[in-house]
C-alpha cells in the first residue's frame, strides 16, 4: 500500500501563505486524488476560513481540534485547504477515535477539566448553571464564580477549540427578539462563531404569558400540555429557525417523545435530542399502576396513577377528577405508544432507535442527535447495546452521548477491575 500526501505533490507553496501551508503537507490524500492533482497543481495555499480559524485558535504547530480539512481546486493549478468546523476531528485534521461522541452536561469547571481531552460538546441549561453549580456551595467552592458569564468563559478555556459548547437563554419566554439575539450575540464573541451552539427549547403550552405560573404560588401551568394554540406551540421552532438564518447552530432540546422530532427538524437544528430518564422512570410507574389494578381491582392504584398524571403535567388542575377509567385508557395508550413491553421500548430507548431512523432519511447531512438525561446501572449500557447492533452500526456518526461527567466516567470500571488491580498490586509489591 502506497501513501499519498500533499506533500507528495511536490509542487510550492503560494507567497506569503508559507507557514500555513506547512502546517497542513501531512494532510492525506488518495491515489486518485494524487494522480488528478499532480496534473494540474501549481501551487497550494489556504482558504479565507482557514486563515481566520488559525487566527481565532493559534496552535502551535498543525491545525486546531474541531475541524477537517476540505481540499479546493481553484483556478491557476492552485489547490487551497479549508477548515471545516466538524467536532469528529480532533487536531490536526484527524478523526476522532470513535464515530459516536462524547459531551458532559456541567457548568463545573472542576468536574469539566478531567473530562475536557475526551469531549467534542459541553451541554448546560440554567438549572445547570445555577442551581448545580454557582448557587451550589458544595459545587462553586468558596463561592469563586459569581455570573454565568465568568463560569463560561472559564469552561471555553478549559475545553479549547475542539469542543462544541451547548449554552441555553435564560429566558427563552422573552417577547423581544433582539433582547435573545444579544444574548446569543454575547455567547457566540465569548465562544466565537465556531464553538458556540444556542440551546433552544421546546416551549409547548408555555408562553410568555403563562410562564409567570411556572415561577410562583403552587408552580402549576392551569392548562395542559396540548392546549395549545400554533403559534404558541411553535414559539421554539421559530425562535431556532430565526437564528438558524442569522448563522446560529441550534440545539433544539426538550425532546421527549418521537413524535416531536420530524416537525423539529423543519427548523434545521444541529443537534436534536432524545430524553431518557424521566420519561422511562415515568413510563414504569405508569405499568406499575396498570399492573396492580389488574391484579386487584382495587381503584386506589388508578387514583394513584391519576396523581401521577397531575404531578408530572400530563393534566391539568382542571383535569384532577377525571374518571378513573378515562385514566385507565390513557395510561395503557402511553405504555403501548412507547413500546415499553416489547423490545423496542423495554429499556425506555424507542425515541433513540426512531431518532436515527429519522436521521437516517432526512436532508440534514450535518444534524446530530444528543443522547440525555441519564441515571442508573442500564441506561448507558443499553445505549452502548443499540450502537453497536446491526441496525444502528451505521449511525453511530451521529450520536453524542452527554452525561454528568460522573456518571459518564462510572462505566470505566467493573468489578474486575477491583479484582485485577488487588492481584497485580500485591504481585508488585511482592505478595502472593
Amino acid at each position: 500500500m502506497i501513501l499519498f500526501n500533499l506533500r507528495t505533490l511536490g509542487a510550492p507553496a503560494v507567497k506569503g501563505e508559507e507557514d500555513f501551508v506547512f502546517r497542513v503537507m501531512d494532510t492525506p490524500i488518495t491515489e486518485a486524488e494524487f494522480r488528478l492533482l499532480s496534473k494540474n497543481t501549481r501551487h497550494i495555499g489556504v482558504g479565507e476560513g482557514f486563515k481566520d480559524v488559525m487566527k481565532t485558535f493559534p496552535v502551535s504547530e498543525g491545525t486546531p481540534a474541531g475541524f477537517r480539512r476540505e481540499l479546493i481546486m481553484c483556478s491557476g493549478g492552485v489547490v487551497r485547504v479549508e477548515l471545516v468546523r466538524d467536532i469528529a476531528y480532533d487536531k490536526n485534521g484527524e478523526r476522532r477515535p470513535t464515530n459516536t461522541l462524547f459531551s458532559a452536561d456541567s457548568a463545573n469547571p472542576y468536574e469539566v477539566e478531567p473530562i475536557s481531552p475526551f469531549l467534542a460538546n459541553l451541554t448546560c441549561n440554567p438549572g445547570i448553571v445555577y442551581d448545580l453549580f454557582i448557587n451550589n456551595p458544595a459545587a462553586n467552592v468558596g463561592g469563586k464564580y459569581k455570573d454565568r458569564d465568568e463560569v463560561m468563559r472559564e469552561i471555553g478555556r478549559i475545553l479549547g477549540p475542539g469542543c462544541d459548547i451547548s449554552v441555553e437563554f435564560n429566558n427563552p419566554f422573552e417577547k423581544d427578539f433582539s433582547v435573545l439575539l444579544d444574548e446569543a450575540e454575547k455567547f457566540r464573541e465569548m465562544f466565537s462563531k465556531y464553538r458556540v451552539v444556542i440551546k433552544v427549547p421546546h416551549t409547548g403550552a408555555v408562553t410568555p404569558e403563562n410562564v409567570e405560573q411556572l415561577l410562583s404560588g403552587d408552580k402549576v401551568l392551569d392548562k395542559a400540555f396540548h392546549d395549545v394554540s400554533t403559534p404558541e406551540a411553535l414559539r421554539g421552532h421559530i425562535l431556532a429557525l430565526k437564528l438558524h438564518e442569522l448563522g446560529f447552530r441550534i440545539n433544539f432540546t426538550l425532546m421527549f417523545e418521537p413524535y416531536q422530532t420530524l416537525f423539529a427538524l423543519q427548523a434545521r437544528p444541529y443537534f436534536i435530542n432524545s430524553f431518557i430518564r424521566h420519561r422511562y422512570m415515568q413510563t414504569g410507574s405508569i405499568k406499575r399502576c396498570l399492573d396492580a389494578f389488574n391484579a386487584t381491582g382495587d381503584i386506589s392504584f388508578l387514583k394513584d396513577l391519576r396523581n401521577l398524571f397531575l404531578k408530572n403535567d400530563y393534566y391539568a388542575p382542571s383535569q384532577a377528577d377525571t374518571d378513573l377509567m378515562t385514566v385507565k385508557k390513557y395510561g395503557e395508550d402511553i405504555v403501548k405508544y412507547r413500546r415499553f413491553e416489547d423490545g423496542e421500548g423495554s429499556d425506555g430507548l424507542d425515541g433513540l432507535r426512531h431518532n436515527l431512523r429519522v436521521l437516517r432519511n432526512c436532508n440534514l447531512p450535518d444534524t446530530k442527535l444528543i443522547v440525555c438525561s441519564m441515571e442508573g446501572d442500564y441506561n448507558y449500557p443499553d445505549i452502548d447495546k443499540v450502537l453497536t447492533s446491526p441496525e444502528f452500526q451505521d449511525m453511530n456518526d451521529k450520536v453524542v452521548i452527554t452525561a454528568e461527567p460522573k456518571y459518564i466516567a462510572r462505566f470505566t470500571s467493573t468489578n474486575q477491575v477491583t479484582s485485577y488491580q488487588r492481584r497485580f498490586m500485591n504481585a508488585a509489591k511482592g505478595m502472593s
